[in-house]
Parts: structure tokens; sequence; C-alpha cells
């Protein structure tokens, strides 16, 4: 085969994703803060879904592959720290920043969660702009990291496409 036979590597441009709106997850049993949060999200430029228990939440991150998860910890059928947990140990999820939003406070309780996984911790009740700006930060690194990921496969497949010396 003779280098010019070889197919050429998708240019810089032809990499580039279409931009979408980032989505977020916000997991949360209680109605009120689920609305908060949501609310709260709106003044950015977020797509949000929400779910009510730990098992609505891993079902709606394989629906709705969302870019971060704002995740309660106390809910039913499946505490927060579990979610985060097998979130965390799956490599097609482990990405997705976690931010902990919860009223517990006691430091057994911080420590758990960042042996579950957790990117980022917040204690209820939330401040808004506290909420938004470690928002704004995760999903500008987790788009970081994303353009990261394409430019390191473009380099890749350059690399592989080069004819030997």
């Amino acid at each position: 085969m003779h280098s010019a036979d070889r197919e050429m590597p998708m240019t810089p441009e032809e990499l580039k994703v279409p931009q979408r709106k980032s989505r977020v997850l916000v997991v949360d049993d209680n109605a009120q803060n689920l609305e908060l949060l949501v609310e709260y999200l709106q003044s950015m430029d977020v797509e949000t879904a929400t779910a009510r228990d730990g098992l609505e939440a891993l079902e709606a991150v394989a629906r709705e592959n969302p870019d971060l998860i704002l995740l309660d910890i106390m809910m039913p059928r499946m505490s927060g720290f579990e979610v985060c947990r097998k979130l965390k140990s799956n490599p097609e999820t482990r990405d997705i920043p976690v931010i902990m939003v919860t009223a517990l406070n006691e430091l057994g309780d911080i420590e758990r969660a960042v042996e579950s996984g957790t990117d980022d911790f917040l204690s209820k009740p939330v401040n808004r702009l506290e909420l938004l700006t470690r928002v704004r930060s995760l999903l500008r690194l987790r788009h970081l990291k994303d353009e990261l990921e394409r430019t390191l496969a473009y380099l890749s497949e350059v690399e592989s496409a080069r004819p030997a010396d």
C-alpha cells in the first residue's frame, strides 16, 4: 500500500463536535429542593433533568447522558453515596462530575462523600452563587477534558497515518 492510498486523518475542524447545551441532572427526593436547584440553574444556559431517588438517578444518567450531576445524599431506595460509587466505578460514567448537595455536614459525611468519588460538596441550604460558580467550573473542566481527548485521538490518528521512516 502506498502512503498516498492511506486514508487521511480528520482535520481539527472535522473533530469539533457541534456545541450542545450542557446537561445537568438534579437528584433530590424533596420536591422543593429539586425545584429550587432547577430554578437556580435557569440563569445558566443548561438543560436540566431531574430524578427523585438513587435508582431513578442511574436510569436518568443512562438516558440523559448528563455533563454534571447534582446529587442529594439521603434518599430512598439508594443513597447518593451508593449512586456516586456506582457512577465512578463504571468506565462510561466515571468522568461525569458529581456535586453532592446535602443537609449532612458532619466531617464523617464529607469524608464518606469524598471516598465515594464525589468531585465537590455543597451543604444545604444551598447558596445560589456558590452553586452556580461550582457548576460553571466543573462544566468547564468537563468540556476541556472532552476536547483534550478528541485532540489526543486526532494526534494518534495523524501519527498512525504517517509513513514509516
